[in-house]
């Protein structure tokens, strides 16, 4: 599985910015795909989580009514879309998949390279 991250960016706070995760090769074996975030110097930390079938969405509550995943079947894309943004949520978003629907990183398979979005005015 090969997965292309884009869409990061410099947006002002309270801005919006969409990242794309294009997924290819075996996705028949992915359950899940997530996307995470990772700051210098500290973990990478959970942002959202989508079932493939579609019936389960997860969110930190970090992120919780200002960020949504979403899929596109017939691009083998998912989506964050992130509104209201903060200067805290500046990180290299990273998406990820998995069999396992789980927040944890460890549990994720396969990993893009990376956007960096950065929150700024």
């Amino acid at each position: 599985v090969q997965l292309q991250a884009s869409g990061g960016g410099l947006v002002q706070p309270g801005g919006s910015l969409r990242l794309s995760c294009a997924a290819s090769g075996s996705i028949s074996s992915i359950n899940v795909m997530g996307w995470f975030r990772q700051t210098p110097g500290k973990e990478r930390e959970f942002v959202a989580l989508r079932s493939w079938s579609g019936r389960l969405s997860s969110y930190a509550d970090s992120v919780k009514s200002r960020f949504t995943i979403s899929r596109d079947n017939a691009k083998n894309t998912v989506y964050l879309q992130m509104n209201s943004l903060k200067p805290e949520d500046t990180a290299v978003y990273y998406c990820a998949a998995g069999t396992l629907v789980r927040a944890l990183s460890a549990d994720y398979d396969y990993w893009g390279q990376g956007t960096l979005v950065t929150v700024s005015s």
